[in-house]
């Protein structure tokens, strides 16, 4: 290949489409699936204990960077892949003529080990695959399941094989049979993924359902309060009113917006697990058998509810939200309003306290001509009686009273000199 510059990722991306293939299986084998939640670091603690396992087995240790590994021990294999929000243990077992009725995959495992498995269980299915010829279809399908409920059944992969259940957990397993009538080990391995894939991803689209009513709940009294805030605020009759309303409404907002950062994930979630679900029951292409509910009906009628009520939560959840909102902004701009129109009267107030002001300082002023002009006048009266002799005929009080006209004109002038000067300063200051 020519010498081109290669993108980082581009091998990475190529494999990613061969990645975690199924297990081909040989009629007759048992499978037993196992799916743990992350909890408290239990992703972290996972490869030291495969690590673990392949010693005690006295394999390699395996390489767990790519998310998945396949071990094969000497009675079993595991494969084990990590999720975003699980980790899934597959045990393999042969069959054997001379195995007890039971004796699944997961009891060859060494029991401390398995019992030591990092994370929550959300998920434990058995899947035992028999040929027909062992165990006839119309045997199986008239047979009761282990307590009496009734059996999900189906032809999968164009009547190539059959799958029983009764989706029910006896002793903490749910139990698949599958019936190989003409099978192929890898369409047999892809069967028996799809079937744990269903009912890990049924249970964790499940895991909305409770946060649901819990919401639920949450949302009920929220649009009571909500209701309760807008009659208050059709009735606010004062500034102080409005503020009381929209302090509610923001610890209200603030209540909601809270639910749906927890929960927005959860209900998200669901339904892309909801849509892993239909499209692994769309790849076992189910054939209808008289009398059985196939899976993908028995899913469409208790699953799909469920998910129904979460998808309308986080719906209703999101339109509360919104309704808040343009409430909140309604009366905010209300509050604005009022507060606009305070300062306003605020500032008609200190108009005509400035004008008032103003009457003031031109009395002031008046005062402060005659003043002045007294105290000048004195002055010159001094003066004159100082110099009387140079004066003549003229006397102190004469000139006195002459001054008294050109003093007040000057002491006028100047005040509305610096009055005009003080004017022309402060119009530059604005600017």
């Amino acid at each position: 290949m020519p010498s081109f510059e290669q993108h980082p990722l581009r091998q990475t991306l190529s494999d990613e489409v061969h990645a975690r293939p199924p297990v081909a299986l040989d009629t007759p084998e048992f499978v037993t699936y196992l799916a743990f939640v992350h909890h408290e670091g239990s992703a972290e603690r996972e490869a030291d204990h495969l690590r673990s396992l392949a010693e005690q087995m006295g394999r390699p240790a395996p390489d767990t960077g790519s998310g998945h590994v396949l071990l094969e021990a000497g009675g079993f294999r595991l494969k084990w892949e990590r999720h975003n929000e699980f980790s899934s243990y597959c045990f393999f077992r042969r069959i054997d003529p001379t195995d007890a009725a039971g004796d699944y995959a997961l009891l060859h495992v060494p029991a401390a080990w398995r019992k030591a498995i990092p994370g929550l269980l959300i998920a434990a299915t058995h899947i035992e695959v028999r040929s027909t010829a062992d165990v006839p279809p119309e045997t199986a399908l008239h047979q009761q399941s282990p307590r009496g409920q009734a059996l999900v059944a189906s032809r999968v992969a164009d009547g190539a094989g059959w799958v029983l259940t009764d989706f029910h957990l006896h002793e903490g397993f749910s139990h698949f049979l599958v019936l190989d009538d003409h099978l192929t080990p890898r369409q047999a391995g892809r069967i028996a993924q799809r079937l744990v894939e269903i009912e890990t991803y049924r249970v964790m689209a499940l895991l909305a359902f409770p946060v649901a009513k819990q919401v639920g709940r949450l949302l009920s009294r929220a649009e009571d309060e909500l209701a309760d805030l807008m009659d208050g605020m059709g009735q606010a009759r004062t500034a102080e009113d409005d503020r009381a309303v929209l302090a509610r409404l923001s610890r209200l907002a603030a209540d909601v917006e809270r639910s749906v950062a927890r929960t927005t994930f959860r209900f998200g979630a669901a339904a892309a697990y909801y849509r892993l679900v239909r499209q692994r029951i769309e790849d076992l292409r189910e054939q209808r058998l008289p009398g059985f509910s196939p899976i993908g009906e028995f899913m469409d009628r208790r699953l799909m509810p469920a998910i129904d009520t979460c998808a309308s939560i986080a719906r209703r959840q999101d339109d509360l939200s919104a309704r808040i909102a343009r409430n909140s902004q309604l009366l905010r701009t209300r509050v604005d309003i009022e507060l606009e129109r305070q300062n306003q009267e605020l500032l008609a107030q200190m108009n005509r306290r400035a004008k008032i002001q103003l009457h003031l300082q031109e009395t002031v002023e008046g005062l402060s001509v005659v003043a002045i002009t007294y105290y000048a006048s004195q002055l010159v009266n001094y003066m004159a009686k100082g110099a009387k002799h140079l004066i003549e005929p003229l006397t102190p009080e004469v000139l006195t009273a002459a001054s008294i006209p050109v003093i007040a004109g000057i002491v006028a002038l100047g005040l509305r000199r610096m009055r005009k000067l003080l004017d022309t300063g402060d119009g530059a200051a604005e600017h």
